[in-house]
């Protein structure tokens, strides 16, 4: 886990290495969802299903944290946009599990700084908290609007 927030910041930016696909079935699930409130439960259960069906069931619990706290933040900045969609995608490799939310807003996603008292503000923290690794990149396609990654390790 990365210490200081510049530290943090310089390695969020960096893309995941390339996961191999495993000969023993699909290494890849798509999930398009609408940016309305039911969509992070939506994205929650269809997580679980994939990772059954993956037998990645070791990772359930923090896939379902990070792939909750992504979607909402993807959700929350794309209502206002013209495109109020997002997209879930799911890679596995040898035990390793990545997590891609694409939205289609303009931004940075950083950690916020979050007081005692304060109801939002630590979503990156637990993405950062319970991945092996983290971060976001510019679609190659020039589109606006950034994926957040995240990898867990099983």
């Amino acid at each position: 886990m990365t210490s200081s927030p510049a530290a943090r910041a310089d390695a969020a930016q960096h893309r995941p290495r390339q996961l191999r696909s495993l000969a023993d079935g699909p290494s890849r699930a798509v999930l398009d969802l609408a940016a309305r409130a039911t969509a992070p439960g939506r994205a929650r259960a269809w997580t679980r299903r994939i990772l059954w069906e993956w037998q990645l069931t070791s990772v359930w619990d923090a896939a379902e944290l990070v792939v909750s706290e992504l979607s909402t933040n993807a959700i929350l900045v794309s209502r206002p946009l013209a495109r109020p969609v997002i997209r879930l995608t799911l890679t596995r490799d040898e035990g390793d599990l990545a997590i891609f939310v694409r939205d289609y807003c303009r931004g940075t996603p950083r950690p916020a700084t979050a007081g005692d008292e304060d109801e939002n503000g630590r979503g990156l923290l637990l993405v950062e908290a319970m991945s092996s690794r983290w971060g976001w990149y510019a679609p190659e396609d020039g589109t606006p609007g950034k994926v957040v990654w995240a990898v867990l390790s099983s």
